[in-house]
């Protein structure tokens, strides 16, 4: 996706998050990330857009981190992040430097996508938080969170933080499972070494498929929406394993 679409969507989606905020009891719980209440969110929302924002205008991951200020109010905490945020999105171009974890793509361009897909997931939290019905995520936006979910936290992911997967990658089931959204399907499979994730043909040939609309199938990947929310067929066992990489690709 376009950068600039991606950043009218990161628009979007913070003013959906913001007014949940604002909706919610700061001390509630929120059902996705209960050992967090919404005040915890925001504030761990806030911290993340100011450690990217100091990743781009330092060209540096910050050290020492987090910093000690601690914002009064986590309405006001988030908009003043935010701010520094986009700031710095306003100042660079997307081809322009800056740190990231992803060894391939040290760019302000990385931080537009990832900023956007964490927004729209942390959107999501916030709104079960406040008990309002939750937002729609626009199709092509879903569409871009499933691939980044599966080929950056699932594929990637799984060969920089290995220790992450415990003992699935040993010697996995290495027959790839079909995760499709229809119109668009990805081939993922475990090896030893990580798991490979491979575009495919939309379609189910294989043992073991995941499939969804673009949205149920985005917010089912982060944990945010019950197994109703996907169809799956095949090899239960390895639908199974794919099950356990998903937990441990998004812990």
């Amino acid at each position: 996706m376009e950068h600039s679409r991606l950043l009218r969507h990161l628009e979007d989606e913070f003013t959906l998050l913001r007014a949940a905020i604002g909706a919610a009891d700061l001390a509630s719980r929120v059902p996705s990330c209960p050992e967090w209440t919404a005040a915890d969110l925001a504030q761990h929302v806030a911290y993340v857009y100011l450690h990217k924002a100091e990743c781009i205008r330092l060209g540096a991951f910050p050290d020492p981190w987090p910093p000690e200020t601690v914002h009064p109010g986590s309405v006001a905490l988030l908009d003043e992040m935010y701010g520094a945020l986009t700031e710095q999105f306003a100042a660079h171009s997307p081809e322009d430097h800056a740190a990231t974890w992803h060894e391939p793509d040290q760019t302000v361009g990385f931080w537009i996508r990832r900023m956007t897909q964490e927004t729209v997931v942390h959107r999501v939290d916030a709104e079960l938080a406040a008990g309002v019905a939750v937002s729609p995520v626009s199709a092509d936006l879903a569409f871009d969170g499933v691939e980044e979910m599966l080929t950056l936290f699932m594929g990637y992911g799984s060969t920089v933080w290995r220790d992450d997967y415990g003992t699935l990658l040993d010697s996995p089931d290495e027959r790839p499972v079909i995760v499709s959204t229809g119109h668009h399907a990805w081939s993922v499979a475990p090896t030893p070494k990580g798991v490979e994730v491979r575009e495919a043909r939309s379609g189910f040939d294989g043992d073991a498929l995941v499939s969804g609309d673009a949205e149920p199938l985005l917010l089912w990947l982060w944990n945010r929406g019950g197994g109703d929310a996907v169809r799956t067929a095949g090899d239960p066992a390895l639908l199974a394993q794919f099950q356990a990489l998903r937990v441990a690709a998004t812990q």
